[in-house]
């Protein structure tokens, strides 16, 4: 095992140089795959931007109902159409959303307590591959707490998922959990997204900061960012453009969709910047003319 005393502190990060294995498939690091993988990775990115929007609705699987997602049956259909994904539980996803949508899937493995438990950090996996299988899931989300008092029975979760979806041809999105008490810092995040790329997660999530380009330069598969908590329209627009100009591969929007006040224009508006290079004055005015503004 190396020793962490004398390492120097990586800075070399060449972040104006494109990844070095491009190869005929449009997502990073996944040039040598089997064809299965590569057909699911294929719904979740789309081939001719290489990249994906994704709409979070799994919050209920630890805060129960949230604004915005009292009535699932109601609130995702009119938002499914201007999206590549949905990331949702599969209880939510079997009683509320129709199957004809044909939507890549990324699904919610991973559970663990509530949030009235102070920590969060202790999950299982709570899907197992047979039913990633049935759901037709085109990747299976699992969180990892790197830092937390639940570190290594999360990333023990990640291993044994990335181990089935290996067998059956199905990518894992490694979620990098930042709890309360966890730093939000560029070392932070540089750590975390290396570590679950280097487990073998094909896909990360995680937050966007400050060198965010160094944070995709160094990390060997697509990174989509997460879209936090609500903030303006405005601001929402503003990180998402900031995280693709910073070398993202797509958002993983919740509350700022379905908590805006027009979801419908904001899922365009992010759609636009995701896929055409949308500055952030034009997503705007996307979000605005849905409105009717």
């Amino acid at each position: 095992m190396a020793d962490k005393d004398g390492n120097k502190v990586a800075k070399d990060y060449k972040t104006d140089v494109e990844f070095g294995r491009k190869g005929g498939f449009h997502v990073k690091g996944m040039e040598d795959v089997d064809w299965g993988m590569k057909s699911r990775l294929s719904k979740i990115f789309q081939p001719e931007s290489g990249n994906t929007v994704m709409l979070a609705f799994d919050h209920g699987y630890f805060m129960g109902s949230t604004a915005g997602l009292e009535r699932l049956d109601l609130a995702m259909p009119p938002l499914i159409p201007h999206v590549d994904v949905l990331m949702a539980t599969r209880g939510a996803l079997r009683s509320c959303i129709s199957p004809h949508y044909n939507k890549g899937i990324a699904l919610r493995c991973s559970a663990g307590s509530s949030m009235m438990d102070d920590d969060l950090s202790h999950e299982v996996i709570a899907v197992d591959i047979e039913d990633a299988i049935r759901m037709n899931a085109s990747c299976m989300a699992i969180q990892t707490f790197i830092g937390a008092p639940g570190e290594k029975s999360s990333i023990e979760n990640l291993c044994k998922t990335i181990d089935a979806g290996n067998r059956y041809g199905i990518p894992t999105l490694g979620v990098v959990a930042v709890g309360k008490d966890m730093e939000r810092t560029p070392a932070f995040f540089k750590l975390a997204t290396r570590m679950l790329a280097e487990f073998g997660a094909q896909i990360i999530k995680t937050y966007y900061c400050d060198d965010f380009e160094e944070i995709t330069a160094a990390c060997p598969v697509p990174i989509v960012v997460a879209g936090g908590k609500k903030v303006t329209e405005k601001e929402a627009l503003t990180m998402a453009y900031l995280s693709m100009q910073g070398g993202a591969r797509g958002l993983d929007m919740g509350r700022n969709i379905f908590q805006s006040d027009c979801p419908v224009g904001m899922a365009k508006a992010i759609g636009a910047i995701v896929h055409n290079n949308a500055d952030v004055n034009d997503a705007y005015d996307i979000y605005r003319e849905e409105k009717g503004e």
